[in-house]
C-alpha cells in the first residue's frame, strides 16, 4: 500500500489531481458542519433522533448518504440528491425523446452539453422543492418542539407565513446543493474519480466513527448482561460484510468473453497474418450507478410523505415506501433490475461494435459478420445483465434481511452493507482503476520520451 501511493505522489499531474480532489471533498465535509440560519442544531439533532426511532428510517439513510448534514439541518442538509434524481429524469427523457437522441449521435458535445444544462436546471428546482418540504416540516415540530427555528425568524411575515424562514432556508439548502453539484464537476473534469459519486463516498465514510462507537455501546462491554448485540450477531453481520465486498468486487470486475477472429489482409501487397482476441463484456455495465439510482428514486416519494405528515393521505401511502418494509424491498429490487438494464441499453452500443468489427475484418467465430453480430453481441449482453442485476439486487438486500433476522440495529447495517457498501466498494474501485490508468499513461509518455531520436 505504501508503495502504492509512492507510485501516485512520485507523478506530478497525478499527484497534483489527487491533492486537488481531496481539498474539495475537505470543503464538502466542511459544509457539513454549517448550519442554516435561524435553526438550532442540538435541537434539530434531538428532534432528529426521536423521529428516526431507532428503527430504520428513511431520515436515517438520507442522513447517511449526507454524511450527518441531514441530521443538524446544515446548509448540504440535501446533499446531492436532488441532482441524481435530475440526472435520472434527464436520463430518461433521452431515451425516449427522439430528437435528443438523433441531436447527440449527431453532434455529442453539443447534446452533451444541452443534457447538462437541463440537468442542473432540474437539480435547481427539485433543490427548491427539497428545500420548502423540509422548512415546512422544521416549522411543525418548532410548534410542538419549540427552540428549533428562532424566534426571530418567525417575525416578518406575509400573508400569515414567515416568508424570512422560508427564503432562509431554501436559499441556502438550495445553494449548498448547487455548490456541490458544482464540485462534484470540478472533481470529474479536474481531479480523479468521478465527483459525484466521491461526495456520496465521503459522506458515507463520515459516518464510520458513529457506526464503530454504536457497535461498542449495543455490544455493553461495561457490564455483565447481555447488550443489545451479541458477539454471534457481530461474527455473522462481520461474514455478510465480506461476502458483500467480494460479491461487489467479483460483479463490478467480472467479464464474459467473447472469442474474435481477424482475417488475413493484404496490405501493400503483402499478406498480414491474421490473429485471435476477445471482446470484454462486463457482468454488470452500470456498476453502481442502479443502486445510486434506485435508493434515490425511492427517497423523493417517501421524503415528501414523511415530511408533510404521517397521517396525511400522501404519508400514508408513503409509509409503504419506508425502508425495511416489504414493499420498498421489491421496489428497491425492480428499480435497481430496471436502472441496470436501461443505462447498460443506454451506454452500450451493440451496432457500433458490429460495425467497427466489419471495418477490421474482425469477426465472431461461427456468427456471420453486421446484423448477426449485433443479434448476437446484443442477446449475450442481456444475459449477462439480467445475471449482473439480479446479483447486485442481492448484495444490496441482504443486511437488510440479516438485520431483520438478528435484530441488529439499522445505522450499523446501513454502513455495513447493502447500499452504503456497495457504493463504497464500487466507487473505490472506479477510483482505483482511474489512478492505475493515469499511472500506465505516464509509463507510456515515459517511454516514448527516453525514446525520441534527436537531431544532430
Amino acid at each position: 500500500m505504501i508503495k502504492s501511493i509512492k507510485k501516485i505522489f512520485s507523478s506530478e499531474d497525478l499527484r497534483s489531481k489527487v491533492v486537488y480532489t481531496l481539498l474539495l471533498l475537505l470543503v464538502c465535509r466542511i459544509g457539513a458542519f454549517i448550519p442554516v440560519p435561524g435553526i438550532n442544531q442540538e435541537a434539530a439533532l434531538s428532534l432528529f433522533k426521536y423521529a428516526t426511532g431507532g428503527g430504520q428510517n428513511l431520515f436515517q439513510l438520507m442522513d447517511v448518504f449526507s454524511g450527518g448534514a441531514f441530521a443538524q439541518l446544515t446548509i448540504i442538509a440535501l446533499g446531492i440528491m436532488p441532482y441524481i434524481s435530475a440526472s435520472i429524469i434527464m436520463q430518461l427523457l433521452v431515451a425516449i425523446i427522439p430528437s435528443f437522441q438523433r441531436e447527440i449521435r449527431e453532434s455529442p458535445e453539443v447534446g452533451r452539453k444541452k443534457v447538462t444544462k437541463y440537468t442542473r436546471l432540474a437539480t435547481l428546482f427539485l433543490a427548491f422543492v427539497h428545500s420548502y418540504v423540509i422548512a415546512k416540516y422544521a416549522l411543525n415540530m418548532n410548534m410542538s418542539h419549540p427552540g428549533i427555528v428562532a424566534a426571530e425568524m418567525l417575525t416578518i411575515k406575509a400573508f400569515g407565513i414567515p416568508i424570512l424562514f422560508y427564503i432562509t432556508v431554501m436559499f441556502t439548502m438550495t445553494t449548498g446543493t448547487m455548490f456541490l453539484m458544482w464540485i462534484g464537476e470540478q472533481i470529474t473534469e479536474k481531479g480523479i474519480g468521478n465527483g459525484i459519486s466521491l461526495i456520496i463516498t465521503i459522506g458515507i465514510l463520515s459516518s464510520l466513527p458513529s457506526t464503530i462507537g454504536s457497535i461498542i455501546k449495543q455490544l455493553n462491554l461495561e457490564s455483565q448482561d447481555v447488550g443489545q448485540l451479541t458477539f454471534s450477531s457481530l461474527v455473522i453481520l462481520f461474514v455478510v460484510f465480506v461476502a458483500i465486498i467480494i460479491g461487489t468486487i467479483l460483479v463490478i470486475q467480472g467479464q464474459r468473453k467473447i472469442p474474435v477472429q481477424y482475417a488475413r489482409r493484404e496490405v501493400a501487397g503483402k499478406q498480414s497474418q491474421g490473429g485471435s482476441s476477445h471482446i470484454p463484456l462486463k457482468i454488470n455495465y452500470a456498476g453502481v450507478i442502479p443502486v445510486i439510482f434506485a435508493s434515490s428514486l425511492l427517497m423523493f416519494p417517501a421524503t415528501i410523505g414523511q415530511l408533510v405528515g404521517r397521517n396525511t393521505f400522501i404519508g400514508k401511502m408513503t409509509v409503504y415506501l419506508s425502508p425495511g418494509s416489504w414493499v420498498y424491498l421489491a421496489m428497491y429490487i425492480f428499480l435497481i433490475l430496471f436502472f441496470t438494464y436501461f443505462w447498460t441499453a443506454t451506454q452500450f452500443n451493440p451496432e457500433q461494435i458490429a460495425s467497427d468489427m466489419k471495418k477490421n475484418g474482425a469477426f465472431i467465430p461461427g456468427i456471420r459478420q453486421g446484423k448477426p453480430t449485433q443479434e448476437y453481441i446484443e442477446s449475450t449482453m442481456n444475459k449477462i445483465t439480467l445475471i449482473g442485476g439480479i446479483f447486485l439486487a442481492l448484495i444490496a438486500i441482504l443486511p437488510t434481511l440479516v438485520s431483520k433476522m438478528l435484530g441488529v440495529d439499522q445505522k450499523i447495517a446501513h454502513f455495513f452493507g447493502g447500499t452504503s457498501l456497495l457504493i463504497l466498494v464500487g466507487v473505490i474501485l472506479d477510483t482505483a482503476k482511474q489512478i492505475e490508468s493515469n499511472l500506465l499513461m505516464k509509463k507510456y509518455e515515459g517511454f516514448m520520451k527516453k525514446g525520441k531520436i534527436r537531431g544532430r
